[in-house]
């Protein structure tokens, strides 16, 4: 086994916020700071210690010039020259910053964050290659979601990029994936073993009740004590369905209040705008959360709060999860961490490697039954049904997804990288 301390670098294209990939990231960093080990952050936008990180901003998704890149490069239908050059001029610029990132860093191995995965920043995902084939540092490519499993990167004119380096087939990568369908269909379309780790919560440690954070939180977002209020804790993006959620709220008929607890997605304003009107034109009460919740809490200078996602579980009556597609589902295991009962959406992935561990949830197939309604409502009636549902939960939780159980899958994977 291999017990000397690391210098390990994570690469992303952000380190930021209430996404699925920071908060995994964060969670694999703080289990391997605990066994004594170094880390070291590479991102287009970082929340992570300023001495321990390299901030890129052409790194990140959003930049203006990797906008412009995709809508050329994922949405066109033919690719001119200018945009190859374009490419390959921002490629060598990441590269020479990926090279210092892991010069200055001494660092021993790489940790990969979903940016050979999912094509958001094409001339990242070729820099990381390039610096990989060329230094073959033992790397860990940590994939989330991956191109094929979004209609949208199926007829990209960058299927030449897209196969070269989303992901790559390199001798030093390690491939980890968090579901077993990504598993299934990744050993099929690379012909290459992927390691399965699914996402997990510190159920060892449960979050302190924190009843005034709470109270403070539901006056702040203007929901009433004799209010119901259901979270929604995920992005704004149409494969998530809120508009289900809202359905739901409703076809409760009691006064209750659907709080969204995050931004709009990469994928634009759009869906956000149709939700707003839709909540206006059957008169319910949907609050826009994003600008009171964050991943932790901050006073800011205004002297306006902000409070941590936590609080925003903790002050709710009931969760709502309608989502069509998900890489694995961090809200339904925050959902459980904190000891919350769940509508749920039965995508694939819940249906396959989540809902036969046995969680007590109501779960929709597509669409928000009578059935699905009426437990919903039993629920906000009589508390104490879904606080029965939340401890039978946060058992089977701990059995299958705590960080305990991460920390000796990331003690096998780093033996493994580097062949010890």
């Amino acid at each position: 086994m291999n017990r000397r301390r690391l210098r390990i670098g994570f690469i992303s294209t952000r380190f930021s916020g209430t996404d699925g990939v920071s908060l995994e990231t964060e969670k694999w960093a703080s289990i391997l700071t605990a066994l004594g080990h170094d880390c070291f952050y590479f991102s287009g936008e970082s929340d992570r210690p300023a001495d321990q990180s390299t901030v890129v901003p052409e790194a990140h998704f959003s930049h203006p010039q990797i906008i412009a890149l995709n809508e050329n490069l994922i949405d066109d239908l033919a690719r001119p020259p200018e945009i190859t050059a374009t490419v390959h001029k921002l490629r060598k610029y990441l590269k020479q910053t990926l090279d210092k990132f892991v010069l200055d860093f001494s660092l021993d191995i790489l940790i990969v964050e979903n940016a050979l995965s999912l094509p958001m920043n094409v001339p990242l995902g070729l820099a990381i290659t390039e610096l990989i084939a060329e230094s073959q540092i033992p790397t860990i490519a940590h994939h989330h979601d991956f191109g094929w499993e979004r209609k949208r990167f199926s007829t990209a004119i960058a299927s030449d990029y897209l196969s070269a380096a989303f992901p790559p087939m390199l001798p030093s990568i390690m491939h980890v994936v968090i579901n077993s369908l990504a598993q299934s269909q990744f050993e099929l379309r690379t012909g290459t073993n992927a390691v399965l780790v699914p996402n997990v919560m510190d159920f060892d440690n449960p979050p302190a009740e924190d009843e005034a954070a709470s109270s403070d939180l539901r006056e702040a977002l203007g929901i009433g004590a004799d209010q119901n209020f259901l979270l929604q804790p995920t992005r704004i993006v149409p494969r998530k369905q809120i508009e289900l959620a809202i359905e739901l709220v409703h076809r409760l008929e009691m006064d209750t209040v659907l709080v969204i607890s995050h931004h709009s997605g990469d994928e634009g304003s759009e869906y956000e705008d149709y939700l707003r009107k839709y909540a206006k034109r059957i008169d319910e009460q949907v609050i826009f959360g994003a600008e009171i919740v964050s991943h932790t809490r901050e006073d800011l200078p205004n002297g306006r709060k902000v409070y941590a996602l936590g609080d925003a579980y903790q002050a709710s009556d009931l969760v709502t999860y309608p989502s069509t597609v998900e890489g694995f589902g961090n809200a339904f295991l925050e959902t459980i961490y904190y000891r919350r009962p769940i509508v749920i959406n039965t995508y694939d992935v819940f249906s396959t490697d989540i809902q036969p561990k046995g969680f007590e949830v109501i779960a929709i197939d597509g669409s928000i039954e009578d059935a699905a309604v009426e437990s919903a409502r039993q629920i906000l009636i009589h508390p104490e049904i879904g606080q029965q549902m939340a401890e039978h939960n946060y058992k089977i939780g701990k059995r299958y997804y705590s960080f305990s159980g991460l920390e000796s899958q990331l003690v096998s994977l780093l033996n493994q990288a580097l062949g010890a």
